[in-house]
């Protein structure tokens, strides 16, 4: 097999392979003998946490960059938010009436991966959490389209195996929130919030507060369901009170159903 490495140094990978036949003794039993990249207690102590945030930011870059991927669309929004064909088996009442945006993120999700496809699939990819509820919905719009999709999955005490629908090449899985939060923003072409809890709110705040602050460009920030969103913040308030300015209120806009969503990508300001 032709080597394509640039370095002339024997490779990482050679000398891992090495070191695990070596004979068995006490010394190369002994966790200091161990290779350092090749030991993980070393690699999970406290003292290497700079090591395993840049690890985190670096392999999901390294995966999209070979696969070419430029930009994303982001789909924001409540993993407990069924299907309609299962809102019966929704928590609250509240929850089986939004089950209408699962299939609008499908809806969605599927008709910008065909604009994507025009692309060869490297602008316009969707990009959810890889869960359940509208990020499962996100993910499925995409296949539904034939094209691929992005998860960012996150190590959580009670959360379950990637949707089904997330492409595996493109499936990923954090510790960092931190770090998770990046790679949904880095490639950021749009971002799309449906309703959701403690989580979509996190994620919308912190996409919000970096474009108010010019830490991000500005990008089409839509959020679905406005009478979802009128109901549980007050934004009139915020500017009336001073905490924000009116202008802030022009960052984001209303939208319905996906092909509201579609329209308002395609004709949003430049500036």
């Amino acid at each position: 097999m032709k080597d394509d490495r640039l370095s002339q140094f024997r490779d990482a990978h050679s000398d891992r392979s090495t070191a695990e036949q070596v004979p068995d003794t006490a010394q190369t039993r002994a966790p200091a003998y161990r290779l350092a990249f090749a030991d993980p207690d070393f690699m999970c102590r406290d003292e290497l946490r700079p090591v395993r945030l840049q690890l985190e930011l670096l392999k999901p870059e390294m995966i999209l960059n070979e696969r070419g991927i430029e930009s994303t669309v982001v789909l924001f929004g409540g993993a407990r938010i069924p299907e309609p064909a299962n809102r019966a088996s929704a928590r609250t009442k509240t929850l089986a009436d939004l089950s209408h945006y699962y299939d609008e993120a499908r809806k969605f999700a599927r008709l910008i991966t065909e604009k994507s496809m025009a692309s060869y699939g490297r602008e316009y990819v969707v990009a959810t959490g890889g869960g359940p509820g509208v990020m499962e919905a996100g993910n499925r719009g995409a296949a539904d389209a034939g094209g691929s999709s992005i998860g960012l999955n996150i190590v959580l005490p009670h959360e379950q195996a990637p949707n089904e629908y997330v492409t595996p090449g493109l499936c990923f899985n954090f510790h960092y929130f931190a770090i998770r939060k990046m790679h949904f923003l880095m490639r950021a072409k749009a971002i799309c919030v449906f309703p959701g809890g403690f989580g979509t709110l996190d994620e919308m705040f912190e996409a919000l507060t970096l474009i108010q602050t010019d830490r991000m460009n500005k990008v089409p920030f839509l959020l679905f369901g406005e009478k979802f969103w009128r109901s549980i913040i007050n934004w009139e308030a915020l500017s009336e009170a001073g905490t924000i300015s009116a202008e802030d209120l022009e960052l984001f806009r209303f939208v319905e159903t996906a092909e509201q969503a579609i329209e308002a990508i395609d004709t949003w300001p430049a500036t």
